[in-house]
């Protein structure tokens, strides 16, 4: 969890003067001891401060996962976003196949000039091969998902919400976008790369590793 700005005060102050008393960090910032009650209680709960009777507080500073997860929240999508695989919507679904598979993505971007237009997953091409159809004239856009209905981050969202959005939708690879309007104020969105779950478990084990 983030720390509020008197949070953060509270630790600075014990870290500094500790052990010290509830009423003494009070008079340090000027307000009342109830005041703070909260603030040390959920301060002493994920393992900031500790207290002990007729001491009173001390620092003992941010748990592994507390820090892990402050590491994590400070992420951008842009920070990791990567290179997206980008096919045209006239692609055929044969070619659409090879690309994904040469690539080693499990989604594909359907683009128009740069602007997006709809998504196809590894899925999307193994059902579309199963059926009675011919892979090199089919075009792509005949089964792709549609932008009106893709999931898409813009990079400066949280690598947190990106990673929210892929558990709530259930995908496995978010477009990242601009998103800007034509002269008939349709909302486009040009890409500017892709982030994936394979990324975020990247990142996820990096921050764990060097906090250890």
């Amino acid at each position: 969890m983030k720390l509020s700005k008197r949070q953060e005060d509270i630790a600075h102050i014990v870290r500094e003067k500790g052990p010290i008393t509830g009423s003494e960090i009070a008079d340090f910032l000027e307000v009342s001891r109830s005041a703070l009650r909260s603030d040390l209680a959920v301060l002493t709960m994920i393992g900031v401060l500790d207290a002990r009777p007729n001491v009173g507080y001390y620092y003992v500073g941010l748990s592994h996962e507390t820090q892990t997860a402050e590491t994590l929240k400070s992420y951008k999508v842009r920070d990791v976003l990567s290179q997206a695989v980008v096919v045209s919507p006239n692609t055929n679904l044969y070619d659409t196949i090879v690309t994904i598979f040469t690539e080693d993505v499990g989604t594909i971007l359907v683009c128009e000039e740069s602007y997006l237009v709809g998504v196809v997953s590894r899925k999307d091409l193994l059902r579309a091969s199963m059926g009675q159809t011919d892979a090199h004239t089919m075009p792509i856009s005949m089964i792709m998902t549609p932008v009106s209905k893709v999931i898409a981050v813009e990079a400066d969202d949280s690598l947190v919400e990106a990673a929210q959005k892929m558990i709530d939708y259930e995908v496995d690879c978010l477009p990242v976008v601009v998103r800007e309007e034509d002269d008939d104020s349709k909302k486009r969105f040009t890409v500017v790369g892709r982030v994936s779950k394979t990324t975020i478990t990247k990142i996820f084990l990096e921050c764990s590793i060097h906090e250890v």
